[in-house]
């Protein structure tokens, strides 16, 4: 199914790209940039995104249910996700604040 009409992804190309990031680093916290950018694309209207970001929790759901990971150490992606967002939206507030006290 394609996923990105502006760069021609199908889901199994994102899929795959998933995968061998996850092969790399099992716990990794992996976001449509970092996909777009391990295939060397770049988002262009980004309205392809949301597709992306299920697309990423369903397969690293079923990555780490093939490898039966144990419940201690499985991860909740949601909350990584939305910490990492948090993380984001911090940084930029600091970093405007910052150029304001330079300005």
């Amino acid at each position: 199914m394609m996923v990105c009409s502006c760069n021609l992804i199908t889901d199994k190309d994102i899929k795959e790209v998933i995968t061998s990031l996850l092969d790399e680093d099992c716990w990794q916290l992996i976001v449509p940039g970092k996909v777009y950018h391990a295939m060397q694309k770049r988002g262009r209207c980004c309205g392809c995104f949301p597709n992306v970001v299920d697309l990423i929790v369903k397969t690293t759901e079923d990555y780490h249910a093939a490898r039966e990971s144990q419940g201690a150490e499985v991860v909740d992606f949601i909350a990584r996700l939305k910490t990492f967002g948090a993380a984001q939206k911090t940084e930029i507030i600091e970093r405007r604040q910052r150029m304001g006290q330079v300005a």
